[in-house]
């Protein structure tokens, strides 16, 4: 991914959170924890990549009523096309991030931190993932999201659907 456009996607979060901060979005606890458990189904942006599955566990602490912090890790698996070999790349994506809710249940996210590659020798990748959602009042989370891995000699992207479940702690 070049770097105008990661400077472009920083920009764009950092004003989300600018124009969004004095917006009093979440109902209920303003100080809740959550622990969600998610699926996550995703289509590659990278040439020779078909699909990509995966879940997570996130751990979500809100700090006001609009700004929560998350803390995220699981297990991605890229399924590489026949054409280029066949078989999958798998990703332990562990990332640390926020949601700024700019309506009621509606947010944005924004999260940065490192996929380990399961290979044997497999390398380390920079992670980077905006993306929007909605939380319902029973506990159901849906989001879309780019996730972005950065490898010392190339990169794997995806545009996928988070749908996911959270308990409070």
């Amino acid at each position: 991914m070049k770097i105008s456009t990661k400077v472009l996607a920083t920009a764009v979060a950092a004003i989300a959170l600018f124009i969004t901060s004095n917006v009093n979005a979440q109902t209920g606890d303003s100080k809740a924890t959550r622990l969600g458990i998610g699926l996550n189904v995703g289509v590659p942006t990278t040439t020779g990549y078909s699909f990509a599955v995966g879940g997570d566990l996130r751990l979500q602490k809100d700090f006001s009523s609009n700004i929560s912090g998350i803390l995220s890790a699981g297990y991605n698996s890229y399924s590489k096309k026949d054409s280029y070999g066949g078989g999958s790349v798998g990703l332990i994506p562990v990332k640390v991030g926020a949601k700024i809710f700019f309506a009621e249940s509606a947010y944005f996210s924004g999260e940065l931190g490192a996929g380990f590659q399961t290979k044997s020798g497999g390398s380390t990748a920079f992670l980077w993932a905006p993306g929007i959602g909605y939380g319902f009042d029973n506990g159901l989370d849906l989001g879309l999201r780019y996730e972005g891995a950065e490898f010392k000699n190339g990169s794997i992207g995806q545009v996928a659907l988070r749908i996911a479940y959270g308990f409070k702690l």
